[in-house]
């Protein structure tokens, strides 16, 4: 389930609500600021227009994780996007590795170089190379995500022996997020892709073209791989499950928005979650023989 452009104060219940209905995740969006102006055109839409209003909440997606994974149990969670090349790596780790462990592992890192050259500058970080810093960012990461000392010498970033508490419980799995060439073959060479807006036979031919990608980097394309879009035209427990059979694993939704549109109160929010729950969730674990009480990709 999206969180993106929410009230801060409806995080929680959202939350909940979205482990009671059965959703296996929910995701968190990045943005450090909000500009007025900006330079850069905004990349998803056909006007370079931001979907979003300047007073949209862009709460810390690391402190939001590590306060959600207190109020559920098994409710997992991933950005959309973190734009991990405009922080230093070293503290990115820190927060993400302290998020999986508050989490007790229920958390994926959605990775992407970012678009907006404006907030790079503003952080004082190089947005020519950040293609090249997110993938060194992201061995460096994984490094330091590791038990034990870690030493590390690259382009950007090295550190002599050293080590990073708390680790988190496990690997933490790395999503790609983005359209272009150049980030589905770095979403291959990691865990997952998380798209933008597709239909569902869009998103078939992106997992399909991502399975080639992952077999010409020498990945094995039976190991799990998430493929993460948002489905514009799936609305029957059916399309879903033609998705799940076409390689989707999983759905970015918001739920109300198929009942109460974008100003429901936070009520009608919750109750459209619970109705999708019903109304979606249940049907699609029957198709394919999920037990009831176990998430639904």
């Amino acid at each position: 389930m999206v969180t993106a452009y929410q009230p801060i104060d409806q995080l929680v219940p959202l939350a909940r609500a979205a482990e009671e209905a059965g959703f296996r995740a929910l995701s968190v969006a990045d943005h450090v600021v909000d500009l007025e102006t900006v330079t850069t055109p905004y990349p998803y839409t056909s006007n370079g227009e931001r979907r979003w209003e300047p007073d949209v909440d862009w709460p810390d997606p690391w402190v939001t994780v590590g306060a959600l994974a207190q109020v559920t149990t098994r409710l997992e969670f991933f950005t959309s996007i973190y734009v991990a090349a405009m922080r230093n790596p070293f503290v990115v780790a820190k927060a993400i590795g302290t998020a999986a462990a508050l989490a007790g592992g229920r958390v994926s890192l959605g990775v992407g170089v970012g678009w907006c050259r404006d907030e790079f500058e503003l952080l004082e970080a190089d947005f020519g190379t950040r293609g090249r810093r997110t993938d060194e960012g992201l061995d460096l990461m994984r490094a330091l995500w590791s038990p034990g000392w870690t030493e590390f010498a690259g382009e950007f970033y090295s550190c002599e022996r050293l080590v990073m508490k708390p680790e988190p419980p496990g690997p933490i799995p790395v999503w790609v997020g983005g359209l272009s060439d150049v980030a589905m073959r770095r979403a291959a060479r990691n865990d997952g892709w998380v798209g933008d807006m597709a239909t569902v036979d869009e998103a078939i031919d992106i997992a399909a073209r991502l399975r080639t990608m992952r077999i010409e980097a020498g990945r094995d394309p039976e190991a799990p791989f998430d493929v993460v879009p948002a489905l514009t035209d799936a609305f029957r427990p059916e399309d879903f499950e033609r998705a799940r059979l076409g390689g989707v694993t999983m759905c970015m939704t918001m739920p109300w928005m198929y009942y109460c549109g974008p100003d429901a109160t936070l009520e009608e929010k919750l109750a459209g979650v619970a109705r999708y729950g019903a109304e979606v969730i249940d049907p699609v674990r029957a198709l394919t023989g999920q037990p009831s009480d176990q998430p639904a990709n």
